[in-house]
């Protein structure tokens, strides 16, 4: 018997508003060419009267265009109609996809906020504060390390200006009373010589037997 006259499970879903949208725009559409239609007859009736003069014959043209008018009219109406239906159901689907939109926005702020809580409840910030502490006692430790490591021997702590110039003054009085330094000129004869050294040949044979 199912399979005859159907059952109740298989009956056609519920148009959606995009349904009802999309049909609603498809009369609109037939309507505004039943209108045109109308507007062209309304033409035709104007250029007709327009050339005939005033009598049975253009009256009769004139009860015809007052009827094509008050279809327009009618038709005019229905337009309005059912554009403003169209309108009401754009404005509900609209809304009805930004409280769609909404929920879920919604929904993954509370799954963020559950999944934060769930984050910051592992977190210790005594902890924190301990590991932070204990971090500035070793920077302090290395500091001080550093310091013991660099530390200078047998330097006095402070040495001023006046102590450099004293110095370097008795720097240049040693030098001044001891004369210039042995190393500035190695190659400088001695003062001790008053002559310049003169070469001698060595004597012959002949020379050397006479003088034996």
């Amino acid at each position: 018997m199912n399979r005859i006259f159907g059952s109740s499970s298989t009956k056609k879903p519920k148009p959606t508003l995009q349904d009802a949208i999309n049909a609603t725009d498809a009369r609109v559409a037939s309507v505004e060419v039943k209108i045109r239609k109308l507007d062209g007859e309304l033409l035709r009736y104007k250029e007709q009267m327009s050339k005939l003069r005033s009598g049975p014959g253009k009256n009769a043209i004139q009860q015809r265009a007052l009827r094509v008018l008050q279809q327009k009219k009618l038709y005019e109406g229905q337009l309005n109609q059912l554009q403003q239906q169209t309108f009401n159901m754009e404005s509900a689907a609209l809304t009805t996809d930004n409280l769609r939109n909404t929920m879920a926005t919604v929904d993954a702020m509370k799954l963020a906020n559950k999944e934060m809580r769930k984050q910051y409840g592992k977190i210790d910030i005594d902890k924190i504060e301990n590991m932070h502490y204990d971090m500035e006692e070793l920077l302090e430790q290395a500091n001080e390390i550093q310091e013991s490591l660099g530390r200078s021997y047998a330097v006095p702590d402070e040495i001023d200006e006046a102590d450099l110039e004293a110095e370097l003054d008795a720097l240049q009085l040693e030098e001044e009373e001891e004369g210039p330094s042995y190393l500035a000129d190695l190659n400088k004869v001695p003062d001790f010589l008053d002559d310049t050294p003169v070469e001698t040949s060595e004597p012959t044979t002949k020379e050397a037997v006479k003088t034996t």
